[in-house]
């Protein structure tokens, strides 16, 4: 018996000294997109206040390619101890389907799903159309010449499209970008004409007058975004799939310790509350999440259910949804 509550104390001790200790050394962040975009926005601006929070440095890097499959891979190589996170985008909830990985962030630990932005449609200052109607026509009527941004297969872009092409059959070049930083530069020097992203990446430049905003892929009118009306107006078809948007998170590799995790949803479910940041994706059109555990869960799998079947009847999957017993939304 004596054995026994030695034993059963020197484990309570050693736990709590686990709990204590972590973070002993700074952690890696590792981002999926470029430097610019929309996911490296949000995490340089939560990654400050997680970092008072645990105590030490987080060290962004920027691991780009593969949709984003790179930085997955690189992330779940590591050691399982939560020194390496993966910060991301919606992106991994597609590559099953997309042939891009044989997982998801199903197949990781949430750490927090932090906010979800909404879709716009941005084109050139000097394009010769103003909304949805008028860039569409513009289309039908210039079959191929068009340039639009792309992100890849799986990326914003390529789901937004494809709602899109689900009500109307549209003929466009796509041109790829490491992106959506990359690719609304490329706009605004005049390599392509037209970038679907999201609304917390387009606002400042939006603003500041160097593209202007033609379509909100969104159900509701945007106080953003006065005047412009949303998509449904001129495809009602697309209110079953709307409201969607890209979303940023921030995960482990599965098999991290539990105090560990803990520690660290702590720490950036903290970070989520801080004033700096809620003021800032409020300005830049992102509606705040905050959540993890089962809630993040429910969350992943929904967007995994739409997205997926989106890009399977689109005709760019390479596998079915069904083979993952992913069921419709």
């Amino acid at each position: 018996m004596k054995k026994t509550i030695i034993g059963a104390l020197t484990a309570l001790t050693l736990s709590t000294t686990a709990l204590a200790v972590f973070p002993e050394k700074d952690i890696q962040g590792i981002i999926q997109w470029g430097a610019g975009g929309s996911t490296d926005t949000v995490m340089r601006s939560i990654s400050p206040h997680a970092e008072k929070a645990l105590g030490v440095d987080i060290v962004l890097t920027n691991k780009t390619g593969g949709v984003g499959a790179i930085a997955m891979k690189y992330v779940n190589s590591k050691d399982d101890d939560g020194y390496t996170l993966l910060m991301g985008a919606e992106n991994p909830q597609m590559y099953k389907v997309l042939g891009l990985g044989d997982m998801d962030y199903n197949d990781m630990i949430t750490i927090n799903i932090l906010a979800r932005g909404t879709p716009v449609f941005v084109a050139r200052n000097d394009a010769p159309y103003n909304n949805m109607q008028e860039f569409t026509d513009f289309v039908k009527a210039h079959p191929g010449e068009l340039k639009i941004g792309s992100t890849g297969n799986g990326g914003l872009t390529s789901i937004v499209m494809a709602m899109l092409q689900s009500q109307i059959s549209l003929d466009y070049t796509s041109i790829p970008y490491n992106g959506d930083g990359p690719a609304l530069t490329a706009l605004q020097g005049g390599a392509i004409d037209v970038m679907p992203a999201v609304l917390g990446a387009t606002i400042e430049q939006i603003k500041a007058g160097r593209m202007k905003v033609i379509g909100l892929v969104d159900k509701e009118a945007n106080k953003l975004l006065p005047g412009v009306a949303p998509i449904t107006d001129t495809f009602p078809g697309l209110k079953s799939y709307l409201p969607w948007g890209p979303f940023f998170g921030i995960f482990v590799k599965q098999g991290t310790p539990d105090d560990v995790v803990k520690k660290l949803q702590g720490a950036f479910q903290q970070a989520a509350f801080h004033p700096d940041f809620i003021d800032l994706m409020q300005k830049r059109g992102f509606t705040i999440l905050n959540i993890s555990g089962e809630e993040a869960s429910y969350f992943l799998s929904g967007y995994r259910s739409t997205s997926s079947w989106l890009v399977h009847e689109a005709g760019f999957s390479k596998r079915s949804p069904e083979e993952f017993n992913i069921p419709r939304p």
